[in-house]
């Protein structure tokens, strides 16, 4: 079962697994935020990457739009998307326990993978190829795909951006100081509904990067292509420490790296490859229940 490896191979597989693991991370990102604000596992997120893919393949494929101004418009629309559901679906509820926003959040995913099933049909699409980033390079031994190694430095980048936004600037401190204590923060005079507005909107926009990104290196868009890839991404969240921004990045690297790495050891276990993050998840909570940089909290009554 387990098979000797080359040097090369082993070099293309941490490649591959730092592609992966980046765009796992990317998304987690939006999860670990919205729940750092409300407290919500927002299990709609992985649908809106899934429309995200569409708003692209309809403004490539379908409306003949610049890959440009396709992009544009895509992260566009996934933001009004995700402020949407916010405001139409959470904010009402807001006061309720969380049970109902839960539930709600359930509602709302089967509803965008019902509506996307209805409107484009469960037929997969073929995602428009992008020469320029999927044309196999050969380097000393080693096949990658240009956007394999862009996708690492898109990751980078946001992250450091969110850390400086987060830390450094007034957005950030009154997102900090709502996730701290939410009520406290409201007799403060802190605009608690722009906050959290503006929370989902990253975390949607960043869905829409992840979608873009994703759809490149794996070209096929259909209405179920969230799930498995939202559930992985809070996965990677609650490893790295749901809350954490830096922790999601590092969930979704682990993540990443353990899925190839067992492939390419193991390839007889390949169908298990999804499993694989459940066993780290297992793992993980036993030893470091908050995560491997989360932190304790306690729940409000």
């Amino acid at each position: 079962m387990v098979i000797g490896m080359t040097l090369e191979t082993f070099l293309q597989q941490l490649i591959n697994g730092l592609s992966i693991g980046s765009l796992y991370a990317l998304i987690a990102i939006g999860y670990t935020m919205v729940y750092g604000i409300l407290r919500l596992i927002n299990f709609a997120h992985g649908d809106i990457f899934m429309m995200a893919a569409y708003f692209t393949y309809f403004g490539i494929a379908v409306f003949f739009l610049p890959w440009y101004v396709t992009f544009f418009i895509t992260i566009v629309l996934t933001l009004l998307l995700g402020v949407g559901i916010e405001r139409f679906a959470y904010r009402p509820l807001r006061n309720a326990p969380k049970t109902s926003l839960l539930i709600s959040a359930i509602g709302v995913s089967f509803l965008l993978e019902n509506l996307a099933t209805y409107l484009f049909s469960g037929k997969p699409q073929a995602f428009p190829n992008f020469p320029l980033m999927t044309t196999p390079i050969n380097f000393d031994g080693l096949t990658i795909q240009p956007v394999s190694i862009l996708i690492p430095f898109v990751t980078l980048f946001i992250m450091i951006g969110l850390l400086f936004l987060i830390n450094h600037t007034k957005v950030g401190m009154a997102m900090r100081a709502v996730a701290v204590d939410y009520d406290t923060a409201k007799l403060m005079g802190i605009k608690i509904n722009g906050v959290i507005s503006s929370t989902f909107a990253i975390g949607s926009g960043l869905a829409a990067v992840g979608a873009i990104l994703w759809c490149m290196k794996y070209p096929s868009v259909l209405p179920l292509m969230g799930v498995v890839v939202g559930l992985k991404c809070f996965i990677a969240a609650v490893i790295g420490g749901i809350g954490n921004v830096k922790g999601a990045v590092l969930g979704g690297l682990i993540l990443g790296f353990s899925e190839t790495l067992m492939v390419a050891f193991f390839p007889a276990l390949t169908g298990y490859r999804d499993a694989v993050a459940f066993v780290i998840l297992i793992i993980i909570l036993l030893f470091l229940p908050n995560g491997i940089l989360g932190k304790k909290q306690v729940e409000k009554v």
